[in-house]
């Protein structure tokens, strides 16, 4: 943990509101390792917490006004207890009210908060600085309002803050990942029954994020149409295999697929085929992760690209060069696109030892060919979101 930061916010905190705040919560950002776009297909996700993460601090508000500073920037937002509302002109403060809406939509509370938040999840790399932030602001509120809150409902408030107040209609992966994330552990998520467990990864896992800077237009209507497209393909499955049950993708075998897929326009088979194929993906990966076979992983992470390029059409020139660089690179041992797609970043499975030397090379590789450079992060699997008691020595 930084404690660095810790000790700014903790400053900031007292500059700000003249006292010390009574809870202090983390959580980390995320990164998915393999299962793409096989969420909201009912699919599985194999994601890893990262060591960057969110620290929010809190304490009760002597009226009926919460009171939060996005801590970086030096910016204050203030609002009614009682009836928070997204504000265009602060959007960051929208995670936050969203998350206060949802611990307190049952009951009026009387009294509102002092918040700070501070964090080194850098944004825009698609590591998901919004579930961070809303789940450590979820952890701190509410232990100021003595609610003990089970660790998936917590995750569908920030989710619900997201929607309500953000206007992303995101899954629940990141919040999950950011939850229940160990060390040296993958976090297998089953998105029909949201059942979670860890996987260990050991050792052997490091990981490098490259984020290539780039974000295409039309990502939202892109993402749209692939859901349209999977729910398309889904139903053609339902109406000829009736007898199966078939409300997702997720129901839907590469047998099944090659038996029936003349029934579908092409684009629809090929993103059928992309989450069909994903989904066994991360289910072998996890296999391969349990017979600590990190080779035949490497490999799965290549195929996962592959499918994304070509079945369903997500990736970009950039993603790819990055996914070719890290191919012919010594010490690789996977890589694919990592999130929605269409820009973002990439993520590489490394050798531990070849750590510095793969970020060094790649960077340099894809810098003479663009005319912007691409940053990396050493990634390892760590520790999920918690509440820190204010006694510790910070």
């Amino acid at each position: 943990m930084n404690t660095a930061i810790l000790e700014q916010a903790r400053l900031l905190f007292r500059d700000y509101y003249q006292c010390d705040p009574i809870h202090v919560a983390y959580a980390p950002g995320r990164v998915e390792i393999l299962g793409n776009h096989t969420d909201y297909n009912e699919g599985f996700v194999l994601s890893s917490a990262i060591a960057q993460g969110t620290w929010f601090l809190a304490a009760s508000a002597p009226d009926t006004q919460c009171r939060v500073v996005a801590g970086d920037v030096r910016e204050q937002v203030v609002f009614p207890a009682a009836s928070p509302r997204p504000d265009p002109q602060a959007p960051w403060a929208d995670y936050v009210k969203g998350v206060w809406a949802g611990l307190t939509d049952a009951e009026s509370p009387s009294r509102g908060f002092l918040g700070l938040f501070l964090g080194n999840v850098p944004l825009g790399a698609g590591l998901s600085s919004s579930a961070a932030l809303e789940i450590s602001a979820g952890l701190a509120l509410a232990a100021l309002c003595q609610r003990d809150i089970p660790p998936l409902d917590l995750a569908r408030i920030g989710q619900a803050a997201e929607h309500r107040f953000a206007g992303v209609q995101c899954g629940l992966l990141d919040q999950i990942t950011s939850i229940f994330g160990q060390p040296d552990r993958l976090v297998k998520t089953d998105f029909r029954s949201l059942a979670v467990e860890t996987i260990p990864a050991g050792d052997a896992l490091r990981f490098l994020v490259v984020n290539t800077g780039v974000k295409h237009r039309l990502v939202d209507s892109e993402y749209n149409r692939r859901r349209e497209e999977c729910r398309r393909a889904a139903t053609h499955f339902a109406t000829v295999l009736p007898e199966r049950n078939i409300t997702a993708l997720r129901d839907v075998s590469s047998s099944d697929w090659e038996r029936y897929r003349a029934g579908l326009d092409d684009t629809a088979a090929r993103r059928a085929l992309h989450v069909i194929g994903e989904n066994e993906r991360v289910l072998a990966g996890a296999n391969c992760l349990r017979d600590a076979d990190i080779a035949a992983f490497g490999q799965l992470m290549f195929a996962s690209h592959e499918s994304s390029r070509y079945n369903f059409e997500n990736s970009c020139p950039e993603l790819d060069d990055v996914v070719a660089i890290a191919r012919d690179t010594d010490g690789v041992l996977g890589a694919r696109l990592s999130g929605g797609g269409f820009g973002g970043g990439s993520v590489l499975l490394v050798e531990p030892e070849s750590l510095d030397a793969v970020a060094q090379h790649v960077a340099a590789v894809y810098n003479r060919g663009h005319h912007h450079p691409c940053i990396t992060l050493p990634v390892r699997p760590a520790a999920g979101a918690r509440l820190l008691g204010m006694q510790q020595k910070l």
